[in-house]
């Protein structure tokens, strides 16, 4: 998929469009590894809240407030890989 494509899909308000390239790309080409790449990061952060840990929220909240939000859309992302690692189960070489 194209740069001008997804842009095209964001223009539409096409948001099924890119989601599928989401998926696609974090399952190397298959969408349904994708979705279980993204479900593994959302449950491995998920995990580390149960207990309700104490968390230097002052920092996120500072981030958040301070960064823009190209500079959040990375971190997002690194978070992401982050916590697919933290899974165990790594389908990717770990290059953005």
């Amino acid at each position: 998929m194209s740069l001008n494509y997804l842009n095209e899909a964001v223009e539409s308000g096409d948001t099924e469009q890119l989601i599928r390239y989401v998926r696609l790309h974090f399952g190397d080409g298959n969408e349904k590894n994708g979705r279980k790449e993204i479900d593994k990061a959302w449950i491995e952060a998920l995990k580390l809240l149960l207990d309700v840990p104490a968390t230097d929220r002052e920092f996120i909240l500072k981030t958040l407030g301070e960064k823009d939000a190209a500079t959040l859309a990375h971190l997002f992302f690194h978070l992401h890989f982050y916590f697919v690692g933290r899974s165990g189960e790594w389908i990717h070489d770990g290059e953005l």
